[in-house]
């Protein structure tokens, strides 16, 4: 009996000791507030969240949309004789997650994280690094700019704010002029998401630096717009609201304001979701303007090639002429039956374009990985 208390009492010695040395292994995130222990993320991907709130009854974690690489939620925390409440997650997805912390029934942000807009307001954030992966980080490479370019909006009688990607050498070689692409994001995100959830400079930085890619500014404004004294609308004219300003306003301010190349065969137009739809409707509309157009986990409903977007592509031959380069990127976890159903009519209808699935569903570490591929591809002889 003395003996197998000795052992048991060794076993927890070790079992502490192991649980010490993994605590030791694991480092905050690197989303979190400068200074902050939490969320900590260990070499296997499992992640502690805490914070502390001694007057609570009860705090949850809960990721915020289903396809969340967190896992769905939401997951009790447990409280430890100070106040504070924490919880371990199994091994997560490497990408990029919102979530909230949900205190006796409030939904609130984690004071430990740094916030972005997402879910339509600010929203806590984790960013978990994929070991496999760096073509997103930032490296030690000559770095570009995003710089924020204020405008009124004709369309809208609204003053607006789009991001702008500059190159590294863009103020060192000022008789150079760029191509520019036009950059969208999804639903519920705004202007700022591409550059910080998406980490679009650092794609871009280091697919110059390699030589994988050719300099060009990427425009990013905001998907949301309503035709001055439009009022309530239709999802339909929000998008028509937001095509104008694309064709009235920004695209002729971008050219004024910075070196471009200023025609259709150097502009190209993409995103993501919301975004993916936008463009294709922007695009598609205006072939006098865009020469490429990207897709990222987006397609039309009720697909038909000779009937959608105005019959843009109801001519098989006119089209492979007119698009130099047309691109569709998904999760192969996500709208199986939806993607599948629009890459299959564009091959029976003659479209030429190109399909590109990655593991994942509709999440951020996805789509930077469409943004890594198409970008490669743009402005091509």
């Amino acid at each position: 009996m003395i003996r197998a208390e000795v052992m048991l009492a060794v076993w927890c010695v070790l079992g502490g000791l192991a649980t010490l040395a993994l605590a030791a292994e694991g480092k905050p995130a690197p989303s979190n507030v400068p200074g902050r222990e939490f969320p900590k993320i260990f070499p296997d991907l499992g992640v502690t969240f805490r914070v502390k709130a001694p007057d609570a009854q009860k705090v949850q974690l809960a990721p915020r949309g289903d396809d969340n690489g967190l896992g769905r939620g939401p997951y009790d925390m447990q409280r430890d004789g100070g106040g504070t409440w924490s919880v371990l997650l199994p091994p997560v997805r490497p990408g990029f997650f919102y979530y909230e912390l949900v205190i006796d029934g409030f939904r609130c942000n984690d004071p430990n994280s740094e916030t972005f807009y997402g879910w339509a307001q600010e929203t806590s954030g984790l960013e978990v690094p994929d070991p496999k992966l760096d073509f997103y980080d930032a490296k030690d490479v000559p770095h570009g700019e995003v710089r924020a370019l204020w405008y009124h909006s004709k369309v809208t009688g609204q003053p607006r704010r789009a991001f702008v990607y500059t190159p590294p050498d863009y103020d060192r070689e000022l008789g150079r002029r760029y191509p520019v692409l036009y950059l969208q994001h999804g639903a519920g995100e705004s202007e700022r998401a591409w550059s910080t959830q998406g980490r679009v400079s650092f794609i871009l930085d280091n697919l110059l630096a390699a030589r994988q890619a050719l300099p060009m500014l990427v425009v990013m404004d905001n998907g949301y717009a309503t035709r001055a004294g439009g009022g309530a609308q239709e999802r339909t004219d929000r998008a028509q609201d937001f095509g104008d300003v694309v064709v009235t306003d920004l695209v002729p301010l971008v050219d004024s304001r910075y070196r471009t190349l200023a025609d259709r065969t150097h502009r190209a137009i993409a995103g993501l979701s919301m975004g993916a739809m936008q463009a294709l409707r922007v695009g598609l509309k205006h072939p006098d303007l865009f020469s490429a157009i990207g897709g990222f986990s987006g397609v039309e409903r009720n697909f038909d090639p000779a009937t959608s977007f105005d019959g843009a592509l109801a001519d098989a031959a006119k089209a492979n002429a007119q698009w130099r380069l047309l691109w569709f990127g998904w999760g192969r976890q996500e709208n199986p039956a939806g993607r599948m159903d629009f890459h299959e009519k564009l091959e029976k209808a003659g479209i030429r374009h190109v399909w590109f699935e990655v593991d994942g569903t509709h999440e951020w570490q996805v789509w930077r990985k469409h943004l890594h591929d198409f970008a490669q591809r743009l402005f091509r002889d």
